[in-house]
């Protein structure tokens, strides 16, 4: 259980806190008045090491953390204590998410794979919709070097990694310079398991494998996109990066880097919780309808360009039920979630909340058609089928979202799901 304090307890604390590091704050203005910056530092770098020092860097991320929960009263948002709660801890959920990827796992000379969403881990972190289905994980580089990616395939059943330059939010705006398929690659072995990748501007005489680098903007990424069936029963790749010729160490912590990382994690924070807020509300005025969404849009949000997306939102009372009818088209995967009021996905760990083409059972009258049944609760459990259970988890609404992974016929000629809000008694032929 987490600790708690007394009301009395905890504004005694706070403000003994408030007063000695006011008190403290001053006498470091005095002393770095008095010339105690650090010799040979640029004016950037003294600056930054003013901010740090003087605790303006920190007030800074605390007062951005602090009026993102502006987010959580947008228009359309559930006021009731639950979704609330679910909406708080989502922000917390994305200041971990900023500070992982911004501070703890930025370094180009030792850099690793993380994640900004991943619903999996024991501590999860989600956004936008992210898909159950998915695991996309990035390191951030310098595209001036040159790096080593080496990995086992495992048995996931998409595997892809890519290149882009620039930053979130910043020059270059994280364009994609270069993609391969692993299915594309030139394994090391005859099994196909293990493989090696360089990543450098210009390609290394020794490379099997190589994905491109651009040298400016220098801020650049490494991507892993792994797509699962049925991920029960599918191992997911292992790849690892390193600095060709690099020690694997982190270059030692400047102000200017806390700075920097403290400023990036604020924007995701904010950013990221209105950007989808806004989206929530405005899903409202089709709600319990899945339109396709606006592939511009999409793309211009970090979006596949490669999936068609229908992104909406559900409301449902005790006694009622959405049923969805879809016939996908040929295409690489399709797959349907239901998420929180926040862009959240539900707990796909504990929960039946989404399925796709490898979970899916087909209708008994067309085996390429599917039903799909959102509901409170299960209207299969008399052991008679009456179509794909999704569970809403104790939810009474929230966002929901299908798409079409690839798919081979034209935007104008996909056959969009079918849904309709209908009496659970009517699912389950009472």
């Amino acid at each position: 259980m987490a600790p708690t304090l007394s009301a009395p307890v905890r504004w005694l604390l706070t403000t003994f806190l408030g007063v000695y590091r006011a008190l403290a704050l001053f006498w470091l203005r005095l002393r770095s008045s008095a010339g105690q910056e650090e010799p040979g530092q640029s004016l950037e770098d003294a600056a930054a090491s003013k901010r740090v020092v003087r605790g303006t860097a920190w007030d800074e991320f605390c007062d951005t953390l602090k009026a993102s929960g502006a987010a959580l009263l947008a228009p359309g948002a559930p006021t009731d204590a639950f979704n609330q709660a679910e909406g708080y801890r989502y922000l917390a959920r994305l200041a971990r998410a900023g500070l992982e990827n911004f501070l703890e796992c930025a370094d180009v000379e030792a850099p690793s794979l993380t994640s900004i969403a991943n619903g999996m881990r024991p501590a999860p972190i989600k956004l936008g919709a992210d898909s159950p289905d998915n695991l996309y994980e990035h390191a951030t580089i310098d595209g001036t070097r040159e790096y080593i990616v080496q990995g086992e395939r495992g048995g996931v059943a998409y595997l892809g990694f890519g290149t882009q330059c620039g930053s979130y939010g910043g020059k270059g705006g994280l364009a994609t310079v270069d993609y391969i398929e692993a299915d594309a690659l030139h394994y090391d072995d005859n099994q196909r398991r293990r493989f090696t990748l360089m990543l450098s501007c210009e390609r290394p005489k020794d490379a099997r494998n190589w994905l491109r680098l651009k040298p400016e903007p220098r801020e650049a990424m490494f991507i892993v996109r792994q797509t699962f069936g049925d991920r029960a029963n599918e191992s997911a790749a292992h790849v690892t990066i390193s600095l060709r010729g690099g020690h694997g160490v982190p270059a030692p912590l400047t102000a200017k880097k806390l700075e920097q990382s403290l400023q990036g994690a604020g924007v995701l924070v904010a950013g990221a919780s209105m950007m989808f807020a806004r989206w929530a509300h405005e899903f409202q005025a089709h709600t319990n309808e899945l339109p396709l969404f606006d592939v511009e849009r999409s793309n211009k949000a970090g979006g596949d360009p490669n999936i068609r997306y229908y992104h909406s939102y559900w409301r449902l009372d005790q006694a009622q039920a959405l049923r969805i009818h879809v016939r996908p088209p040929p295409c690489r995967a399709w797959n349907f979630q239901l998420n929180n009021h926040w862009m959240e996905s539900l707990d796909y760990r504990y929960h039946p909340v989404h399925t796709n083409n490898a979970l899916a059972c087909a209708d008994q009258t067309d085996h390429r058609a599917f039903t799909i049944i959102v509901s409170h609760t299960n209207p299969n459990a008399d052991g008679a089928f009456c179509g794909n259970w999704i569970s809403t988890v104790g939810h009474k609404c929230g966002t929901m979202c299908f798409r079409f992974i690839a798919p081979e016929v034209p935007d104008a000629e996909l056959p969009h799901p079918t849904i309709a809000v209908v009496p659970l008694s009517v699912v389950m032929g009472v």
